[in-house]
């Protein structure tokens, strides 16, 4: 029988996750199928219950889910634990919840980008579930310093507290700079918007990126007219998507040609 597969989210509709793992299906050899269902905001647990019941075997979570899915979970990795939140879930009897998004943006920095980061100063922008869940493993990448910056700076204090490793929290005006990596994790990307930023963030040798993908957001144009170099998120989404696919599945696909195919569509 095909294994069910799914991403939950809502809205839903212009998620590219169906057409990853397609892909990565396709290329690896397996019998799967995925969809994307489109859970009502006071419905998320009911919609997972009748996946299960109907065969799923496992799901990725998508806004405004995540830290619903957190709680739905009765085991949780290591990762998920400290990310407070999770994008995966595995249906064994029980239902696993694991959190791919950090190390879908490490994979993406450093793999596909070429950006290092052992050694880097970096700021992360942003306090919510999207920053909270690439803390650690930025950190597992041993930088020279980490800098969480948000509007309400006691949020950005509360994650510095929670991860330590030496991170500074501070306010978008205090930032300083110049930094070697600048990670958007705000929602500002979503609204049209561009968060209080100073140009001293930014030199020729920075690497500005985006988490939202899809369109050339006002962070990236911000950063491109300082002579930052610039990325979205559309590798970190492949390459989180091939987390998953390695969890459920037990091979690894080959994300390269599918950032490529999604980029040219």
């Amino acid at each position: 029988m095909t294994d069910r597969y799914a991403v939950f989210g809502h809205p839903i509709a212009h998620s590219k996750s169906p057409q990853i793992h397609v892909a990565f299906a396709r290329q690896t050899g397996q019998d799967m199928t995925y969809e994307a269902i489109l859970a009502p905001l006071d419905g998320f647990a009911d919609s997972v219950a009748a996946f299960i019941a109907a065969g799923g075997r496992g799901a990725n979570v998508t806004v405004p889910f995540k830290e619903e899915a957190y709680r739905l979970a009765n085991r949780l990795s290591a990762r998920a634990q400290r990310a407070g939140a999770v994008n995966t879930l595995v249906f064994d009897g029980g239902i696993l919840g694991d959190n791919t998004d950090g190390a879908g943006l490490v994979a993406d920095l450093t793999r596909n980008l070429g950006c290092a980061l052992a050694g880097k100063r970096i700021l992360l922008l942003g306090a919510g579930g999207a920053a909270r869940g690439v803390i650690e493993p930025l950190l597992e990448q041993q930088p020279a310093a980490l800098v969480i910056a948000n509007r309400t700076v006691g949020r950005a204090q509360e994650l510095a507290e929670l991860f330590g490793h030496g991170i500074r929290a501070c306010g978008f005006e205090e930032t300083g700079g110049p930094y070697d990596v600048v990670i958007n994790a705000t929602a500002a990307s979503l609204a049209g918007e561009l968060p209080p930023l100073s140009s001293a963030l930014f030199t020729d040798d920075t690497l500005a990126y985006d988490m939202m993908y899809g369109r050339d957001t006002p962070f990236l144009t911000f950063a491109r007219s300082h002579g930052a170099a610039t990325a979205d998120g559309l590798g970190m989404l492949v390459e989180q998507a091939a987390e998953a696919f390695a969890l459920w599945r037990g091979v690894r696909p080959d994300t390269a040609p599918v950032i490529t195919s999604l980029r040219a569509a």
